[in-house]
């Protein structure tokens, strides 16, 4: 069992050392050869080109890590309250929220109207909110922690904290969230994961090269290099700029660039992740 779990988590890790080793090898020799899992010749080319680019990827990893620590404390703190009010038999309106957050699970209103209320109506175009508030409330992610809610806090134990009395926010603060924890971070991570690779409001929302995040950010170096790629047979010139740019290396550079982070950071979360997973996975 051992080795069968071993080679699939080594199955699973594969793609990305392939994707490093890519992103190290030399140009030319990947034209001539194709990808290979030992390159005939190493070279940090590529990451020697994405640093003529640094201070916009500095700039772009800034924004980034800001929308995602703020995105995450908001979407967590909204989704929490949120699950424990409908999680709680008391609220005679907890059917009613929970059949509101369910149905924009079904329907949506369209890409045309979202965009008018994000520009017309809050005007947060060319702002760091229009990479914030569209994903800070998710619907599943509610149902998720309504069920942890209904399954790791006990009745008894609120009762109790109402008798000694104990507000309703005091129960949340100092009963309710430390027994969520492992919830809590689970949903805290899917909130990060989503945040950091966030490159779709950014195109519809963002102008401003200085809001721009790091994943709109690396597809538009893409953009850019496959525009001189199309054009490269117009002049001997463009041809000269085409041989020094590393464009298969450079695109599995830019993979790595923007997943080691976020993959470094998943180890502190995954015990609680994995318990978030499997608690009430045993009835009792």
């Amino acid at each position: 069992m051992h080795i069968l779990l071993g080679t699939f988590a080594f199955l699973c890790v594969f793609p990305f050392i392939y994707v490093i080793i890519i992103s190290l090898s030399n140009e030319a020799s990947l034209a001539e050869n194709g990808y290979q899992l030992i390159p005939e010749e190493w070279s940090f080319e590529a990451y020697a080109y994405l640093w003529q680019m640094r201070a916009q990827i500095a700039k772009a990893y800034g924004v980034t890590i800001a929308v995602t620590v703020l995105g995450t404390i908001i979407s967590v703190a909204i989704i929490a309250l949120y699950a424990y009010a409908i999680s709680r038999r008391q609220f005679i309106y907890r059917k009613q929220f929970t059949f509101i957050a369910f149905f924009t699970m079904l329907f949506s209103g369209g890409m045309v109207p979202f965009y008018i209320v994000m520009t017309q109506f809050l005007d947060l175009k060319n702002s760091i909110w229009a990479l914030i508030l569209p994903m800070a409330v998710n619907a599943f992610y509610i149902i998720i922690m309504r069920t942890f809610f209904m399954r790791t806090v006990p009745e008894a134990i609120l009762e109790s904290a109402r008798i000694d009395g104990a507000s309703e926010w005091r129960i949340f603060l100092t009963i309710v969230l430390p027994l969520s924890i492992p919830g809590i971070a689970t949903i805290a991570l899917f909130s990060t994961l989503a945040y950091w690779n966030d490159w779709f409001n950014a195109l519809l929302f963002i102008d401003d090269p200085s809001l721009v995040p790091l994943q709109s950010l690396l597809m538009r170096i893409e953009s850019n290099m496959d525009f001189i790629q199309q054009n490269s047979m117009l002049t001997n010139q463009n041809s000269s700029i085409l041989n020094s740019i590393p464009q298969d290396s450079a695109r599995m550079a830019m993979v790595v660039i923007a997943t080691l982070p976020i993959a470094l950071s998943y180890p502190f979360f995954q015990k609680y992740f994995i318990r978030g997973l499997t608690i009430g996975g045993v009835k009792d």
